[in-house]
């Protein structure tokens, strides 16, 4: 049962009420209040439990999904995210990266065919058996290779073809057919390459690759893609912006 998180709203504050609402609830998953996981009260008992109306209740929803605290899940329904799963206003690909550098990406494909596979699936939150299309990307930049992108797309990106992932970036392509990811479990490493990774990428037998891999979600917590990419240590890093609210 979802818990009734008590907030007042005050109508005199020229503070917009969707704000005021969603500050509260923010502040609620911030202290523990509202755990992980836990059931969030849907949109119409909590209107009418404020006096609110539902636009007001639903943008309020839209901006803590937006920044991360809450995640849709179709057949859940609405739930505090997970502490490990953040959020950027919009979650770039590599390719976006390098051309805001002024840099010019090329891409050689390796692999693109349609399979299945049970651990991918289930990172994606899909049924075991569902059919993904796999891909696998050489990312060059100024002629040098800089990482492998392998992705696993669900069944409503599967026609993506060879030409397309050429041609521009993965998200630049999802987002044409409306898969706009807002949401995703993110993790950074490191390792040692296999023979085929340090062979594309050109390194030397002692040189490590780093290692992300992602889950990504849309707004209402369908699945985007799930990626596992390596990179060359010695030209690529990764940010991380740590914002303690």
């Amino acid at each position: 049962m979802a818990i009734q998180v008590g907030v007042t709203i005050d109508r005199s504050s020229p503070v917009p009420l969707y704000h005021q609402l969603a500050e509260q609830l923010s502040n609620a998953v911030a202290t523990g209040q509202l755990r992980p996981g836990d059931p969030f009260e849907n949109e119409i008992a909590l209107a009418t439990r404020l006096s609110l109306s539902r636009p007001t209740v639903r943008r309020a929803i839209l901006e803590l999904v937006n920044r991360g605290f809450l995640v849709r899940r179709r057949g859940l329904g609405t739930t505090v995210a997970n502490r490990k799963v953040h959020r950027r206003a919009e979650l770039t690909s590599l390719y976006d990266d390098l051309k805001r550098e002024g840099v010019q990406p090329e891409t050689i494909l390796l692999q693109h065919e349609l399979k299945r596979d049970e651990q991918i699936a289930g990172m994606l939150d899909l049924p075991a058996d569902t059919e993904l299309l796999a891909i696998v990307r050489l990312r060059l930049a100024g002629g040098r290779p800089l990482a492998i992108l392998r992705n696993w797309l669900p069944p409503p990106y599967t026609d993506i073809n060879k030409d397309d992932l050429e041609a521009a970036g993965l998200y630049a392509v999802l987002r044409e057919r409306g898969g706009r990811p807002v949401v995703a479990h993110q993790s950074i490493g490191a390792r040692m390459p296999d023979a085929a990774e340090r062979r594309h990428l050109q390194l030397r037998p002692a040189e490590p690759v780093l290692t992300m891999t992602r889950s990504a979600f849309d707004a209402v917590g369908a699945p985007v893609e799930y990626g596992d990419h390596c990179y060359r240590a010695q030209d690529y890093s990764i940010d991380v912006m740590i914002d303690q609210r």
